[in-house]
């Protein structure tokens, strides 16, 4: 802004005082003197639209007419979204298998349509959007959840996720339960959270106790937790989180779109058509 103000008064003093730099007979200038004048004032008018365009544009932009900074940033939202969901389309396509391969999956393993949800079992963001995702699956045999357990808060999130994807060996039914009981109930409290040197250790206790509910032979989760398939799902939900750059829970793939956010039941059923 300094600079254009600057450039502005000096632009300026060209249009008024600029022909005085050029030495010529006052009485009788030539053909070039009274060209190079014209030029002159030329350049200075040019100069002084452009800084009073670039000075005033923000004032336009942000008081006068603040709809178009929205549509701009609607529009770069839009194109941003159309290249991720293109690299998306792209991969799901062709590493469909190796993104299932070792997920819990929800609902009829061979169903036609595919949500991936990363998700984080101490997110209440991600609780909200798995109570929007049990609707329609209550409503619908043709759609599977692929569950991409993201662990992102330390000792709140490992147990959980560790837990859920070795529940797949007993069944993805099994993983199911494990998958709902964890996010209608609270498996930590408050006063846990105080305690932070056994704070692992208390989430993976009640963990457990979840788990026996579920059905699931305990003793045998405690061995698969430790499995190679466990830590081949979590390299690659992390893997999978960067390349299409999650950040964050809870996060979508519908079909072949993505969708950061907990987004509502009707956006779900809209993305499934």
């Amino acid at each position: 802004m300094t600079w254009t103000i600057l450039v502005l008064v000096l632009a300026i003093a060209l249009f008024l005082f600029g022909g005085m730099l050029l030495k010529h007979d006052a009485k009788n200038p030539g053909a070039v003197i009274i060209l190079a004048k014209k030029a002159i004032k030329l350049v200075a008018i040019m100069l002084i639209a452009g800084c009073v365009c670039r000075l005033y544009m923000p004032y336009y932009l942000t008081s006068v007419n603040p709809a178009i900074l929205q549509e701009m940033v609607s529009s770069m939202q839009e194109q941003q979204n159309a290249e991720k969901n293109k690299a998306v389309r792209k991969y799901v396509r062709s590493k469909m298998d190796e993104m299932t391969a070792d997920a819990p999956i929800w609902g009829d393993v061979k169903a036609k349509k595919t949500i991936f949800l990363w998700s984080d079992y101490s997110c209440p963001y991600c609780r909200r959007v798995h109570s929007e995702l049990a609707r329609v699956m209550a409503e619908r045999d043709d759609v599977r959840v692929v569950l991409k357990n993201f662990s992102i808060h330390g000792p709140l999130s490992d147990a959980p996720a560790k837990a859920v994807i070795a529940a797949k060996q007993q069944g993805d039914d099994k993983a199911a339960a494990l998958d709902k009981l964890l996010m209608d109930r609270e498996y930590y409290t408050q006063a846990d959270l105080k305690d932070q040197a056994n704070l692992a250790s208390t989430v993976h206790t009640n963990v457990m106790k979840l788990a026996a509910e579920a059905g699931l032979d305990v003793a045998q989760l405690e061995k698969d937790m430790k499995g190679e398939a466990v830590a081949r799902e979590l390299e690659n939900v992390r893997d999978l989180a960067q390349r299409f750059d999650i950040s964050g829970t809870p996060y979508l793939i519908i079909g072949e779109q993505a969708f950061p956010g907990a987004i509502p039941y009707d956006q779900i059923v809209e993305a499934l058509k």
